[in-house]
């Protein structure tokens, strides 16, 4: 699997499909969390295995590339550590994940509890993933890259198969977009049948960079979200993707994002991350505003997070 095509996302599904879960959607509506009334439906990748939509990509890559005995590495933020540790653990392959210091505490005892051994490398994930690509230079380990890589892009693409599925009206999806592995895959799948609308925090703006430069271009990478928002630059390989099939990049302050993830719990009882909240935080914020009769998605695409806590 190179080509990033609907037949090689289709086979992917096929492969995969023992592996991930079919997650459901949710119909709000955005009258319910104090809007201008209108229907929403919520695609609930939150509730993926892992606690993210990575599971797909990380099961792509390991069922489809020869592992070697040294296993597996990653380099992330924390959802895609995750994604590989656990779909290594469920395959029986080691598993190596580097993480930098600003990984939240939830994603890091998730890594650490699929058996994946955890090195914090760095502040950033741009050190991560140089630390990663050292471990990989000393030992041989294979590199599962957590967006720039075809098997990734694939893997995020089968989202868009089933979304495609369960939603075969939809005229617009929101997708929030660090990497870009995700809105890259499903732009590959829809490749303009729908509209896609990018939506990232102003602390992270990368793709909105990269589409005003004509090219993938440094960006500040902070934020409330910047365990998954935040690399230096989206990937080389969904950037050309973006260009032709993303029809609206828009910018989310961090407060917008804490006010959709708690609107989702208090009013949806959904538990999502910063990063997971961020598209729909460009509905409730007014920063994306549907047409009327606009059938609109949006992907809530992770959950990681101890924002919840249980005592009782």
């Amino acid at each position: 699997m190179t080509e990033v095509t609907r037949t090689a996302i289709r086979a992917a599904a096929a492969l995969i499909r023992p592996h991930v879960r079919h997650t459901p959607v949710l119909d709000v509506d955005l009258a319910d969390f104090g809007r201008a009334a209108h229907p929403v439906a919520l695609k609930l990748e939150c509730l993926q295995h892992s606690g993210s939509f990575k599971a797909r990509g990380a099961f792509t890559s390991l069922l489809t590339r020869d592992v070697p005995d040294a296993g597996v590495v990653a380099a992330s933020g924390g959802n895609h550590g995750a994604a590989v540790a656990y779909a290594a653990a469920r395959l029986g392959v080691p598993a190596t994940v580097f993480v930098p210091s600003v990984t939240s505490a939830a994603k890091a005892d998730r890594i650490r509890g699929y058996g994946a051994k955890l090195v914090v490398g760095g502040d950033r994930y741009a050190d991560a993933l140089a630390a990663s690509e050292e471990f990989v230079a000393s030992t041989g380990a294979l590199t599962v890259h957590a967006y720039d890589q075809p098997e990734t892009l694939i893997g995020q693409g089968t989202l868009g198969l089933e979304t495609g599925q369960d939603l075969p009206d939809v005229d617009t999806l929101l997708v929030a977009v660090g990497g870009g592995g995700l809105i890259g895959g499903l732009a590959a799948w829809f490749r303009g049948d729908v509209k896609m609308v990018a939506v990232e925090p102003e602390g992270a703006p990368t793709l909105h960079r990269a589409l005003a430069a004509g090219a993938p271009v440094d960006a500040p990478a902070g934020g409330i979200a910047a365990d998954s928002l935040a690399p230096k630059q989206v990937g080389q390989l969904m950037f050309p993707l973006a260009q032709q099939f993303v029809a609206a990049s828009v910018l989310v302050t961090d407060d917008a994002i804490a006010s959709a993830q708690l609107a989702l719990w208090e009013t949806a009882r959904v538990v999502a991350e910063p990063g997971g909240a961020t598209a729909l935080s460009a509905l409730l914020s007014g920063a994306y505003v549907p047409e009327p009769g606009e059938r609109v998605a949006v992907l809530v695409c992770g959950a990681n997070t101890t924002a919840v806590r249980f005592t009782g």
